[in-house]
């Protein structure tokens, strides 16, 4: 299966992000709660119809020591309590998984400090399809893709790789427009013949409405890919 540019490079930017942070293991009980730095990721894909939901707590900013939540410190997830788990490459973290047929929709993480203050932070996690299935040949033209799932001025990345080393393929964000991607024949131009990976990611990345002091933030993926042969 072809991989595209873009996915490599995403996961170079992860590692290089991820390489500057620490993964060293302190106490939420041991630090001032308002300095702890808060980093909420959700993320999911058709392909493994599963949602990852993955929550960590630094102390020292964005990329300090991870924190284990002791009580009266901790997390919830829609009212359930998450536990701790660690590695030596991510430091400590909560992360559950759950099936992206029963995610879809608004959820509610609540954070509590070791002083007992919450900060609760709600989201909708976009579940995207195809409005009517790419044909397994495309002719060469313009191509508008229609999704369910998404509102219009929604972000959304396009990914078009083929199999050509010299091609320049198309990676960019779009914008929603009434449900639609809309990807113009000149765009097209850039792509060899041949089979075409397409690639859909709907990302969201904002500050937290509510965290201590620090702040924190919140990224939410969701992602679709098809292939299919150009003509």
């Amino acid at each position: 299966m072809v991989r595209s540019c873009y996915t490599i490079f995403a996961f170079l930017i992860l590692l290089i992000s991820s390489s500057c942070s620490s993964n060293e293991i302190g106490d939420s009980k041991d630090v001032n709660p308002e300095t702890v730095y808060v980093n909420y990721r959700v993320s999911g894909d058709e392909e493994t119809a599963m949602a990852t939901v993955q929550l960590q707590f630094r102390f020292g900013g964005k990329n300090g020591t991870t924190l284990v939540l002791t009580e009266p410190a901790g997390v919830t997830l829609d009212g359930k309590q998450l536990t701790v788990d660690s590695s030596r490459f991510n430091g400590a973290y909560y992360e559950t998984m759950i099936p992206v047929a029963d995610f879809a929709g608004k959820h509610t993480i609540v954070f509590t400090g070791y002083d007992g203050k919450q900060y609760k932070e709600e989201f909708d996690y976009p579940v995207l399809s195809f409005a009517q299935e790419l044909p397994a040949q495309v002719k060469r033209g313009p191509l508008n893709i229609e999704l369910n799932g998404l509102n219009d001025k929604d972000r959304v990345e396009v990914i078009l790789t083929d199999t050509s080393y010299y091609s320049k393929d198309i990676a960019r964000t779009d914008t929603v427009k009434n449900g639609r991607i809309h990807i113009s024949a000149l765009d097209m131009e850039n792509l060899r013949n041949g089979p075409i990976v397409l690639e859909l990611i709907r990302q969201e990345n904002r500050p937290l409405n509510q965290a201590p002091q620090e702040g924190g933030r919140i990224q939410i993926s969701y992602g679709l890919k098809r292939e299919f042969t150009l003509e």
